[in-house]
């Protein structure tokens, strides 16, 4: 029954996009992009988040994460190629390319503090500078969307659906911290939308780029399960066990959204 679920949402989005890739990585693009603003409301209705609560946030997004990049992308650009190495190459490629950005653009974590060139630092206001980390972190989940739905459609859904699902509470965790520095609700609100939009961004970006050079879709495949392998290891497994007490949490939440993956990737059959 569920594999007859993805099997038929993607014969219905092949229908609603009349069978154009870039339609259904719009339709995709879009869900992620809901997800996360959906995440950034609950700042309406909170005033705060427990510390708890997002590092199981962000421990669950990091399980996701990290199924996602094998089953999802590395798996298969080897599986597509019988080779390693384009796998290999695109690994290597992706770690370079968040690594680099993550060197040049200026940013703030909520633990790890600024990161990037020191002279931007008292050119940007703190919120901007939270915003650019989190869409940092979603650049590689856009991507992975994106190439994943070249590749395959049903396994670029269950992507979709999984990055999705994740994307919920990580809006929460952009959006809350954000309206602990302003007065305003709106703008904390608004922020982790940007973030969101940017994220669909990228699915279209990754989806337009393989779709010309499908010859580059193993190398592609690659380099975003490597990207989204350096943003867990480096950025977010660090944040969430910043706290010992939380370590029984944080290890739980990792292991749901483990899980969570594991399970629509089962889907497939």
């Amino acid at each position: 029954m569920l594999e007859n679920f993805i099997a038929n949402l993607a014969e219905w989005i092949l229908n609603l996009s009349n069978g154009s890739t870039m339609w259904v990585a719009f339709y995709a693009g879009l869900f992620v992009a809901i997800m996360t603003s959906l995440g950034a409301l609950v700042a309406i209705f909170a005033k705060s988040l427990p510390e708890e609560g997002v590092d199981f946030a962000l421990s669950f997004a990091s399980g996701v994460m990290i199924v996602a990049a094998f089953t999802s992308l590395i798996l298969p650009a080897i599986q597509d190629t019988g080779s390693f190495s384009p796998a290999g190459i695109g690994i290597a490629l992706g770690v370079l390319l968040i690594y680099s950005i993550d060197r040049l653009l200026p940013h703030e974590h909520l633990v790890r503090g600024y990161e990037g060139p020191r002279s931007m630092k008292e050119r940007l206001r703190k919120v901007w500078l939270l915003v650019i980390a989190v869409i940092i972190h979603n650049l590689p989940e856009g991507l992975a969307v994106g190439t994943s739905l070249v590749y395959n459609l049903e396994v670029g859904l269950v992507t979709t659906i999984a990055i999705g699902i994740q994307d919920f509470p990580e809006g929460t965790v952009v959006s809350l911290p954000l309206a602990a520095i302003q007065k305003k609700r709106l703008q904390p609100i608004l922020m982790g939308v940007l973030s969101g939009f940017a994220e669909m961004a990228m699915v279209l970006v990754g989806a337009y780029f393989f779709t010309l050079f499908s010859w580059l879709l193993p190398y592609g495949l690659g380099m975003a399960g490597g990207a989204m392998l350096y943003v867990t290891v480096k950025e977010m497994i660090p944040e969430i066990y910043r706290r010992e007490k939380s370590e029984t949490l944080v290890t739980l939440g990792f292991f749901a959204g483990f899980y969570v993956m594991l399970f629509l990737d089962s889907m497939l059959g």
